[in-house]
């Protein structure tokens, strides 16, 4: 199996999470603006999405967008403990978490990295993604997202919130989220993960 990543992007999640899960898979680096892989292929025939991540089958079939994939992988190894049991409440609480994550967080800070963007727009998304991390502060009162084990959801969180100094975002300003970040970053495959893509 094949992960495309560029490094630094949200497809640092799946890397922390196939590490976390002990998944066997080959990283592909790409290169955002050309859409070439390392080794110059075209990614658009990967993905016609353009974006990553993007998760390729020894079979050919690739899949995309991260609360898909990310709760892939959590299935892949149940030992792991990566997602609660299908059909269970839990389940639903961490769907809840990987959306929200999605449509709240990740995609407020879409605009922020655009070149095209306006002021105007970078202001309203810079504010909106304040309030995010205003709830997310109170929001997060236990080591993980659910209960006491991590999830694909910390995966996701812990790469987002990492993209708050690229941005000038001091995440001192939410001290619960910054102990929560700084736990997350010191777990071994996280660690990996990270290293992997520098």
């Amino acid at each position: 199996m094949k992960l495309y990543i560029i490094p630094g992007a949200c497809s640092l999640a799946v890397n922390i999470a196939l590490r976390e899960a002990g998944v066997r898979f080959e990283l592909v680096r790409v290169d955002g603006a050309s859409h070439k892989t390392e080794d110059g292929r075209d990614f658009l025939a990967v993905n016609p999405k353009g974006y990553v991540p993007a998760l390729q089958f020894h079979d050919g079939q690739v899949l995309t967008e991260n609360v898909a994939v990310l709760q892939y992988v959590a299935d892949r190894n149940p030992e792991a403990a990566l997602a609660p049991p299908a059909g269970t409440f839990e389940r639903y609480r961490l769907m809840e978490w990987l959306s929200f994550i999605n449509s709240e967080v990740h995609k407020g800070f879409s605009p922020l990295f655009s070149a095209e963007a306006t002021d105007a727009v970078k202001t309203f998304a810079r504010d909106r993604l304040l309030r995010r991390l205003d709830y997310l502060q109170d929001a997060v009162r236990e080591p993980h997202l659910i209960g006491g084990r991590f999830t694909v959801a910390d995966a996701y969180l812990f790469t987002v919130l990492s993209w708050c100094p690229e941005v000038g975002l001091d995440l001192g300003r939410w001290p619960a989220l910054a102990n929560y970040h700084a736990r997350i970053a010191s777990r071994h495959h996280v660690r990996a993960a990270v290293q992997s893509e520098a």
